[in-house]
């Protein structure tokens, strides 16, 4: 990062301080300028969010290549929402610990692995696990969900997996085979609010080891506030489950394998 960009940023951190500064690292044709944003979470001193209207204002300068917030009084390593929303931008983030002035990058990898992935709600997710075992194993794209913490434990919000499974491809079933995702009600929530993949009896994981073993079913899954992983699905998680969803491309792949059989 050039040096006018660096002493910009450490200027920004500088007078947001005990604050976190946040910004936009902007292509403008064959130079590059650092956009300091507003942040507006709730807790400043603790995170970030980024100000919607001027990330617009920075589109509107130019190209966006990389995401900047500071640390304060912390080091530039990055934590685990860090790293998940590194993966969900697709961007570099730019990382400086204040008033230290240490500079840290971390770029996204696409490849992040399907077990022991920390939990950010939003980015590492039940939702999101099941969408990227998606991608890997039959390489289906979704949209990008938006979702706010929470969303389940009013009845006055959207109840998510009920309102989008149709449009995003799924339909449901009375008994699961692999590759169904299984909607579950856990803890006292007014909506369903957490999913998994149905594995059967075969727990392997696309370029991963699952160290998982015995007879099963079993169900990949990320609970809020742990790591994801592999579980035997049955007794209570059996219980919470409340949708069976398969997506059409299997019941195509169904079909064309039964007709080939008949022929």
């Amino acid at each position: 990062m050039r040096k006018h960009i660096i002493a910009a940023i450490q200027a920004h951190a500088a007078a947001q301080y005990p604050k976190e500064c946040c910004g936009l690292l902007l292509a403008i044709g064959r130079k590059q300028k650092y956009f300091p944003c507003r942040n507006i979470a709730t807790e400043p001193n603790e995170e970030f969010r980024l100000d919607p209207e001027d990330y617009v204002a920075a589109e509107d300068l130019g190209e966006v290549i990389g995401i900047v917030h500071s640390h304060p009084d912390a080091t530039s390593r990055p934590s685990p929402h860090d790293l998940a929303m590194c993966e969900a931008t697709a961007l570099p983030w730019h990382i400086l610990s204040w008033p230290e002035g240490d500079m840290r990058t971390i770029t996204p990898t696409a490849s992040t692995p399907l077990l022991n992935r920390p939990f950010v709600h939003g980015a590492w997710d039940c939702w999101q696990v099941c969408a990227d075992w998606y991608a890997r194993e039959w390489g289906l794209e979704f949209e990008a969900f938006q979702r706010t913490d929470g969303w389940w434990e009013s009845a006055e919000n959207a109840s998510l997996y009920e309102q989008h499974y149709e449009a995003a491809g799924f339909v449901r079933v009375d008994r699961p085979l692999r590759g169904d995702m299984i909607v579950m009600q856990v803890g006292r929530t007014a909506h369903p609010n957490h999913a998994g993949i149905y594995l059967g009896t075969e727990p392997s994981l696309p370029g991963e080891d699952s160290g998982v073993f015995g007879p099963g079913p079993f169900l990949l899954h990320h609970l809020y506030g742990r790591p994801s992983e592999i579980i035997v699905f049955g007794g209570p998680w059996h219980d919470r489950a409340r949708l069976i969803l398969r997506h059409r491309k299997t019941i195509v792949q169904e079909r064309l394998a039964s007709s080939q059989r008949t022929v």
